[in-house]
């Protein structure tokens, strides 16, 4: 088996690991199961494709990456190709044409990673494929991605991850890993429960981005406010602005227009292909600003994201920190800026109100709320706030 170093630097051109990341890939190698906990621009992703690699090299077969991220899967399929590595993906942008090509490259074991969404891997057809594999030894890892997703505390809960207990049950000696950017102790023990790994080793980073400077005030009249911001700081730099409605996403990407900014639009109203084309031109060209619902984001591995600007306040801590986790993966200096006002807690505890969710769910909805108001209110470190939310005795 190749030593987790040198899969680090033959295949991915890097000299050192950062972090708990060594840990994690010599325990998930030998076979352990895992829950990592890592900021965004974290380096979360080595911590599965190098153990992928290694068990690979030694025999052990495919890694199957669960993703929920369509854009992410491509990014990193599209990395490991030109790092040499065999990878596929399995998702709703293929033709069944290229699909079938695709399992059956699976089944001959062509693929050292195989990522695919939790909707595929939990069919009956897809099962019996890994059942093969199995059968043949050659099931490597199961590595959960965006592991937030299985809580129905977590910030973008989908109900498809609950069907992944399938895993465990079916395939019980091959190690599993489950990773996520955001959880608090209520989401991470969700995590643990709705996955069974109760006896998978926990890997907790600091929640600490340092580059980052968090800037939170008073909404008076946003549209205004953002033009001064970006002409102050940010002037020519890449960056993203988060608004809660599509209307108002398309308003504020034409006044930046108007005054010489490059901004698109992006929001699943739009079509796919002018999605797409937004998308492309926000990761191969300088100084572009996507203006955005939630829907455009996750998975975008861009690293010079100089600001990340929120028009209207998130649901709660964990989108808020996700979603300004997007800025200065390179390490520089970034900016996370926000505008707040009463109509924004008004709306987002009228939204948990009418819901149709159990008292107990909106409970604790309410509480992320506040937690969330709390931080956009505190005349303390907000750094300190956020990091101590998540549980975090760093100290900044």
């Amino acid at each position: 088996m190749p030593t987790p170093q040198s899969v680090l630097s033959e295949v991915f051109g890097y000299e050192r690991f950062r972090g708990p990341q060594a840990a994690i890939v010599d325990h998930v190698i030998a076979g352990g199961d895992a829950l990592v906990l890592m900021p965004t621009g974290g380096g979360k992703s080595l911590c599965y494709q190098i153990p992928a690699i290694a068990r690979q090299r030694a025999g052990h077969g495919t890694t199957v990456v669960v993703s929920p991220l369509i854009a992410l899967m491509h990014d990193q399929v599209g990395a490991l190709h030109e790092a040499g590595v065999e990878a596929a993906l399995l998702n709703s942008t293929l033709s069944g044409e290229q699909a079938n090509a695709v399992e059956k490259g699976l089944l001959r074991g062509d693929f050292t990673l195989l990522y695919a969404a939790p909707e595929r891997v939990t069919t009956a057809r897809f099962l019996a494929q890994l059942d093969s594999l199995y059968e043949r030894g050659q099931l490597a890892l199961f590595a959960i991605d965006e592991a937030h997703c299985v809580s129905q505390w977590g910030h973008d809960f989908r109900p498809e991850y609950r069907a992944l207990t399938v895993l465990h049950e079916r395939y019980p000696d091959v190690p599993r890993m489950a990773l996520t950017a955001t959880a608090d102790a209520i989401t991470r023990a969700d995590i643990v429960e709705r996955l069974q790994l109760e006896d998978a080793q926990q890997f907790i980073s600091s929640f600490d981005r340092p580059n980052i400077s968090y800037t939170i005030v008073e909404k008076k009249d946003a549209t205004p406010q953002l033009l001064r911001f970006i002409a102050r700081e940010h002037q020519g730099d890449a960056g993203i602005v988060y608004c809660q409605s599509r209307k108002r996403v398309e308003e504020v990407a034409q006044i930046l227009c108007e005054h010489g900014i490059d901004a698109l639009p992006y929001h699943a109203g739009l079509d796919a292909a002018v999605r797409q084309r937004h998308q492309d031109r926000f990761l191969r060209e300088d100084g572009v600003v996507v203006v955005a619902t939630i829907a455009f984001g996750m998975g975008i591995d861009k690293p010079d994201v100089r600001f990340v600007a929120h028009l209207d306040m998130p649901k709660n801590i964990e989108g808020y920190y996700q979603e300004t986790g997007r800025a200065g993966r390179d390490g520089l200096p970034a900016a996370a800026w926000m505008v707040y006002g009463l109509q924004d807690v008004v709306n987002q505890r009228r939204m948990i109100d009418e819901s149709p969710a159990g008292d107990d769910f909106k409970q604790v909805m309410r509480g992320k709320l506040d937690a969330l108001l709390a931080l956009a209110e505190a005349t303390d470190c907000r750094r300190v706030r956020l990091l101590g939310y998540f549980g975090d005795a760093s100290t900044p």
